[in-house]
């Protein structure tokens, strides 16, 4: 039980880390790419676009290790391509021929809809269940009606949060495959990569 328990917050824990992340490979490959490609007949531009797109193996990583320790899923290892000792204008240019930085951008960056879903999920799966059990406390403070029913009575209360314990299993459960598919994401997102490997 115990196991199920710290399990249950685990996912909880995925769940709002899987929306900071999405959010924020949003952000800054929104900003960084704008800015980088705006400024691009100028000298600062492709150094900036140059370092923008080294930084996808570096997310990529951080997310397969992020999914093996929240969901236990194991990825394939994402292959990262080596660099040649060559002049900064080769390098940039294979940076930003190299399909490889490009896709990973776009899977990050639609991480950041999974984020929403996950916020919204957490929100339902976890907070929903726990409003339900402490309904008797609530009883004095609040008028409660649940689906047009008023909750106006401390029997009613504790249906209410006998309910609530019985969603809060309902929750785990779909608390685990929600994560679960999160983490296939991530793996899919590995193997498409690593099909580009030289």
């Amino acid at each position: 039980m115990k196991k199920k328990i710290i399990g249950f917050i685990q996912n909880g824990y995925f769940l709002l880390f899987t929306f900071a992340t999405g959010l924020f490979y949003f952000c800054f490959y929104l900003v960084t790419l704008t800015l980088g490609l705006g400024l691009s007949f100028t000298v600062v531009g492709i150094p900036l676009l140059t370092q923008v797109l080294r930084t996808t193996p570096t997310f990529v990583q951080y997310e397969r290790i992020q999914t093996k320790i929240y969901t236990d899923i194991s990825t394939t290892p994402y292959e990262r391509k080596k660099r040649l000792e060559s002049s900064f204008w080769e390098q940039a240019k294979k940076e930003l021929l190299d399909p490889r930085n490009w896709i990973a951008i776009c899977w990050l960056m639609l991480k950041f809809l999974i984020g929403l879903l996950s916020l919204l999920s957490a929100a339902i799966l976890y907070v929903t269940p726990i409003l339900f059990i402490l309904a008797p406390l609530f009883i004095p403070f609040l008028d409660m009606q649940i689906i047009e029913i008023p909750i106006d009575t401390f029997t009613k209360s504790l249906i209410v949060s006998a309910v609530g314990i019985l969603l809060t299993f309902v929750s785990a459960w779909l608390a685990n495959g929600w994560v679960r598919l999160i983490g296939g994401y991530t793996s899919q997102m590995i193997k498409s990569l690593n099909r580009f490997h030289d």
